[in-house]
């Protein structure tokens, strides 16, 4: 079995993942509609640094590395479950956004880190990585 039928194969997790944060003007951000998609969510703590401060000491704690299928975005937020999950949970008429909005979602997470690594020997397959933080 090659490595990507293994990430496959283990990614049977549903994840609710919002995309393309745009900021507002505001001091907010908007996103793209949610979409589901499916993962391996392992909750764990990480140390590292935030490489994007000029800060280069700012420590930083990663609660959660989630391997993906797909392309994700710095700065997206990812949430555990389905998008009916979450309909149950919050009633989107009360959201600011109109819809689900995840920085209202208490377990909708910050993707601070995102990695895509090919695989050794080929340009066109990848190990692909969000790591999640609080907000």
């Amino acid at each position: 079995m090659s490595i990507p039928q293994f990430i496959t194969r283990i990614c049977k997790q549903d994840a609710v993942y919002w995309g393309n944060p745009v900021n507002d003007g505001m001091g907010g951000y908007t996103f793209d509609d949610p979409i589901e998609i499916k993962c391996r969510w392992a909750d764990r703590t990480i140390l590292g640094y935030d490489k994007r401060t000029t800060d280069m000491g700012a420590i930083i704690v990663s609660q959660t590395g989630v391997l993906v299928l797909q392309d994700l975005d710095n700065e997206g937020y990812l949430y555990l479950g389905t998008l009916e999950q979450l309909y149950d949970l919050y009633d989107s008429a009360e959201s600011s956004a109109g819809g689900l909005n995840p920085l209202e979602i208490e377990k909708a997470y910050k993707i601070k880190e995102f990695t895509k690594v090919p695989l050794l020997g080929s340009t066109t397959e990848f190990v692909r990585r969000a790591f999640l933080y609080n907000q």
